[in-house]
């Protein structure tokens, strides 16, 4: 009977089995290493075989899952997939081997009892190698082929198998816990991922809060800044009004005595009244910003015995703090000439030709006699009539030619008559001007009575001026000063105009623009700015916003206030200087700069 070929069924299972021996002896050369590893570092310290055998072990364990475990993972597990596979496929051609078997059995039985017919013994063991002793041994060398898997690696030694399986268990415990490890780990970084969302979005929130936190404290402190900002020019502002009460007090004490002097009990009654008025006025306020008084300079209180002098000598004892303030706004008590007194008809010593007076008392000499000629022109009565001191000194300024020019055309001084004279004698002299515009305005301020007197005077001028431009057309005059080469839109270049012809650009008391925001910048930087619904005065400047849309659109000047109605002077409306009125707090009003007059 021929036997069962098996080698080439099985070549790819011995082949897998090969790569296990491959991949046994590699981890029994690991072992060897190891072991050699744990002699070497272990036997010397070791009291006896036994302890040595034991600690071994267990070092052997410890030094194969980082010696050998890597070759254990990686080829025992393919080399063992590959086994099972192999197997797997030879059980499947044995089981159809053996299926196949009964048929060629009795084929071979048939044969065999056609051969032996009639030769052959009916009873009797049947000989060796018979089909049935070949099915059998066939079984059984398939069995052992079969169960050849399960079959140990002979080792040389009992210790060496035992060690191995000591390896093989301590590789699968590791991957067990490598395994563990790694689900831990996996739950760990959820853990942790989710922790660093949380952390991310308390973060987010804190940094958020942060920030809104700055943002308040940030506008808080700009709220401190402008109430300090505010308290501090309040502040300033009440300094300023006390000592501007101590020196008209003051003022007003050398008035009384040199009226005591001089005899003249009438003017002691008046100049008490001034006084009394005037420190009234300028401690408690007058409801007007033009009740200031600025004292003169020391230069010009040097000249004070010569002035009193003077004016003692040509009967006009009274007006020694109106001729300071003269000299004040001439010279500041400064020069050859303080009293500018070289031009007028009382010089007959020197060149008439400005500061052509060299002598100092005779200018002090010839100045009180031109002020005490105006005042008689004016018709001026006491150092209190205001009305004729403000015609006085604009003829002072001008010349007597001007007093009568005035009450010839007008019966009394204005800002607009003084304006329209200077521009007439200009024009006739061709000079680019002729004299100052405001010069009233300019020597009122140094002196003590007259802002008591003329309450409103310094914003009330800029209001006459503006006055006397209504019904100008197209603003030529306007924007050719600015320094414009054709036209623009000019009504801001009317209102600085306007304050250029009073001395309030130069007095620093309304800036130079061309520009509405300018203005309002300029404004709201010296904190002299109120919203639309303010009262204004005369003389403050109103600004627009046709569309309430935070645009200023146009500017002009406050003429009065009276009952709700705001009514103004503006240039360039309709291209003309007009006259306009508005509700109080209209939206077309975007707000109000306060000149400080």
């Amino acid at each position: 009977m021929p036997q069962i070929k098996t080698r080439d069924v099985l070549k790819g299972t011995v082949k897998a089995i090969d790569k296990s021996a491959v991949a046994a002896q590699r981890m029994k050369d690991a072992y060897v290493r190891v072991k050699d590893k744990a002699e070497h570092g272990y036997y010397s310290a070791e009291n006896s075989p036994e302890e040595y055998a034991t600690d071994r072990v267990s070092t052997l364990s410890d030094s194969a899952l980082h010696e050998a475990g890597h070759q254990l993972d990686k080829r025992g597990r393919k080399a063992v997939k590959e086994t099972k596979d192999n197997i797997s496929k030879a059980k499947d051609y044995f089981k159809q081997k053996k299926a196949e078997q009964p048929i060629q059995q009795a084929r071979e039985q048939a044969k065999q009892a056609a051969r032996t017919a009639g030769k052959a013994p009916t009873t009797g063991t049947p000989p060796s190698g018979s089909i049935t002793q070949a099915g059998t041994t066939s079984g059984q060398a398939a069995s052992r082929i079969v169960h050849r898997e399960n079959i140990p690696i002979r080792t040389r030694g009992h210790r060496t198998l035992s060690v191995r399986q000591s390896v093989r268990s301590a590789g699968n415990a590791t991957v067990n816990t490598l395994r563990r490890g790694a689900k831990e780990t996996g739950r760990s970084i959820k853990t942790a991922e989710m922790a660093s969302k949380t952390a991310v979005k308390t973060g987010q929130q804190a940094a958020k809060s942060a920030q809104a936190a700055a943002r308040t404290a940030q506008k808080t402190a700009q709220a401190a800044k402008v109430a300090a900002q505010k308290a501090a020019q309040a502040a300033k502002r009440t300094a300023q009004a006390t000592a501007r009460a101590v020196r008209a007090i003051i003022a007003g004490v050398k008035a009384l005595i040199s009226a005591i002097i001089a005899g003249g009990w009438v003017a002691v009654v008046i100049i008490l009244i001034i006084v009394l008025l005037g420190c009234a006025v300028s401690i408690f306020g007058g409801g007007s910003r033009s009740s200031t008084y600025t004292p003169v300079s020391a230069e010009v209180e040097v000249y004070d015995p010569m002035i009193r002098k003077y004016a003692q000598q040509y009967g006009i004892p009274e007006y020694v703090e109106l001729i300071k303030a003269v000299m004040m706004q001439e010279s500041g008590g400064q020069g050859l000439d303080p009293m500018q007194a070289a031009e007028g008809g009382f010089n007959t010593r020197y060149p008439h030709v400005p500061n052509g007076i060299t002598d100092p008392e005779y200018s002090v000499e010839c100045g009180v006699q031109e002020l005490k000629a105006a005042l008689e022109a004016a018709g001026v009565e006491n150092p209190v009539d205001m009305e004729r001191i403000k015609l006085a000194l604009q003829g002072y300024n001008y010349g007597s030619g001007y007093i009568s020019w005035v009450l010839r055309n007008y019966g009394g001084y204005s800002v607009a008559n003084a304006a329209e004279f200077s521009d007439m004698q200009a024009a006739r002299l061709g000079w680019s001007s002729y004299g100052d515009k405001q010069y009233v305005a300019h020597v009122l301020r140094y002196y003590p009575y007259g802002r008591v007197f003329s309450m409103g005077f310094g914003n009330h001028a800029i209001v006459e001026l503006a006055l006397s431009q209504v019904g100008q057309q197209g603003g030529q005059p306007y924007w050719s000063w600015y320094g414009f080469n054709g036209r623009v839109e000019w009504c801001a270049c009317f209102v600085s105009w306007c304050a250029n012809e009073c001395g309030y650009i130069e007095a620093g008391i309304i800036p130079k623009f061309s520009l509405c925001s300018d203005g309002v910048n300029w404004f709201k930087t010296q904190g002299q700015w109120q919203e639309r619904n303010y009262e204004p005065m005369a003389g403050d400047i109103i600004f627009f916003d046709w569309g309430a849309n935070g645009t200023i659109d146009h500017v002009g000047i406050v003429e009065y206030c009276e009952n709700g109605v705001v009514h103004t002077v503006e240039g360039n409306s309709g291209d003309a200087c007009r006259q306009k009125e508005y509700t109080v707090g209209s939206s077309s009003i975007y707000g109000y700069g306060l000149p400080a007059y």
